[in-house]
């Protein structure tokens, strides 16, 4: 069975993460087969100023851009 690795950025919850991996894990049983124990997750949690798209900072697009420019 398959090891699934989730990167998302810091900050969600144990709860959200516990629900997440259940999502994952019965579509996982559901599609491929075999058994729940079979399906590993591994959650790696990423700030935000080490995660960029379009070359650009995740940490930066969230800072309020300055009046005028």
């Amino acid at each position: 069975m398959p090891t699934i690795r989730v990167e998302l950025f810091e900050g969600r919850s144990v709860e959200q993460k516990r629900a997440l991996a259940q999502a994952l894990t019965e579509a996982c049983v559901r599609t491929l087969g075999g058994s729940a124990d079979g399906v590993d997750i591994l959650f790696y949690d990423i700030a935000r100023h080490d995660w960029a798209t379009g070359g650009q900072l995740w940490s930066d697009k969230a800072l309020p851009k300055p009046a005028g420019g």
